[in-house]
């Protein structure tokens, strides 16, 4: 069998920003979370973050309705203009083309006209605990740091008196929009009846869902659908609506506990629902675990997510070490060969990371996990 070589024009440069990036409503978290966060000083106009994980909108995590509803809190469903059947697979365009897509340059996906698309401002880094809970100060109010981990010190009303000193959090550019609810009682009622009706599951070298139904495979890369799963395992310990699954090897996945193994199977439903391109930090994992109300709770006007992540372990050469994939390698010749390679030689280095119990381990391995999820996008094999 002769070996097909592929040519890829700006392949790097396709895969920007403008890729499928997290789920979340931008609408009524921006508005909650300047009424409920920390208040800007009497005066300042701005949205200011120093609510920590204040703010958070009332939509989303709740699990309410099961998967269907848990798809309608996070992208705020209405009648708005999307259309049925909508994919927001997070695959490239060029992805399953054969020569790629030519002249890629990171414009703007078909579906934005109808997308979020806004940047949250002025979420500081703050002081947190291992879990990520906010640390306040005696006044109750959460405690900015500048760029060297210092306390920046706070005027009577809890802003900061040197606003130039607070590092702010990104969260990426969002990408899901306000889709009818029709369409996310639909999409729910697909991935459903495909976990339901697989006849064999496994993960990709990322750890995303790969089923076998009718036998072709699948692997549920969309970022709303992840990001779905990922809410209801932290919050529900289960997918709502899944009586079972193949074989005994992810009965985790629906036993209604949050264990060991469903924190470590969510850093890749999380990774695979955020910018590819973009690193996590704890911060941002932080918020967008209060915004979408993973287990919150209310301290005073500071709304956070407590997540116990003590029994979490990560071991990057454990988790990657032994894991394949086959991608387009780049030839002298300026072609790409299909070419399997180890995960953990080709993306990273060979160079080992670890952690365990807190909030900065998790970060790792879903960071990690996203690194993956970019590079087989990225290097991607067509499909003929």
């Amino acid at each position: 069998m002769s070996t097909k070589t592929y040519l890829k024009t700006s392949l790097r440069t396709a895969l920007i920003t403008s890729c499928a990036a997290i789920a979340l409503a931008a609408t009524p978290i921006a508005t909650d979370f300047a009424i409920a966060g920390q208040q800007a000083k009497k005066g300042q106009s701005g949205n200011q973050g120093g609510g920590g994980n204040g703010g958070v909108g009332q939509k989303g995590g709740g699990g309410k309705g099961g998967l269907s509803g848990i798809f309608r809190d996070i992208t705020g469903g209405s009648d708005s203009s999307a259309e049925d059947g909508e994919d927001d697979s997070d695959r490239p365009e060029w992805a399953g083309q054969s020569g790629g897509k030519d002249g890629a340059g990171g414009g703007q996906p078909p579906t934005s006209g109808s997308k979020k698309g806004d940047l949250f401002g002025d979420l500081w880094i703050i002081l947190r605990d291992a879990n990520g809970i906010p640390i306040l100060t005696d006044e109750g109010w959460v405690q900015p740091l500048d760029s060297e981990g210092n306390l920046i010190a706070l005027d009577d009303e809890g802003h900061p008196i040197d606003d130039s000193l607070t590092m702010e959090v990104e969260l990426g550019r969002l990408n899901v929009g306000r889709a009818p609810t029709s369409v996310l009682d639909r999409r729910a009622e697909e991935v459903i009846a495909l976990l339901n009706e697989a006849t064999d599951l496994t993960v990709d070298a990322a750890g995303r869902l790969v089923l076998t139904v009718d036998g072709e495979e699948k692997t549920i890369d969309s970022p709303l659908e992840n990001l779905a799963i990922y809410v209801a395992l932290m919050t529900e310990g289960s997918i709502p609506g899944v009586t079972d699954l193949p074989g005994t090897a992810y009965d985790f996945l629906i036993d209604g506990v949050l264990t060991a193994e469903d924190l470590a199977a969510s850093v890749s439903f999380l990774a695979a629902a955020t910018d590819k391109t973009g690193v996590f930090t704890e911060d941002e994992i932080a918020y967008i675990d209060a915004f979408l109300n993973i287990n919150t709770v209310s301290e005073g006007n500071v709304t956070y997510s407590v997540i116990d992540y003590s029994s979490f372990t990560y071991d990057r050469s454990d988790t990657y070490g032994d894991i394949t994939v086959e991608v387009l390698i780049e030839q002298p010749d300026g072609s790409f060969v299909p070419t399997v390679v180890n995960v953990y030689d080709a993306v990273f280095g060979s160079v080992d990371a670890s952690g365990a119990g807190d909030l900065s381990a998790y970060t790792l391995a879903a960071d990690d996990a996203r690194t993956v999820v970019n590079y087989i996008h990225e290097f991607e094999v067509p499909s003929l």
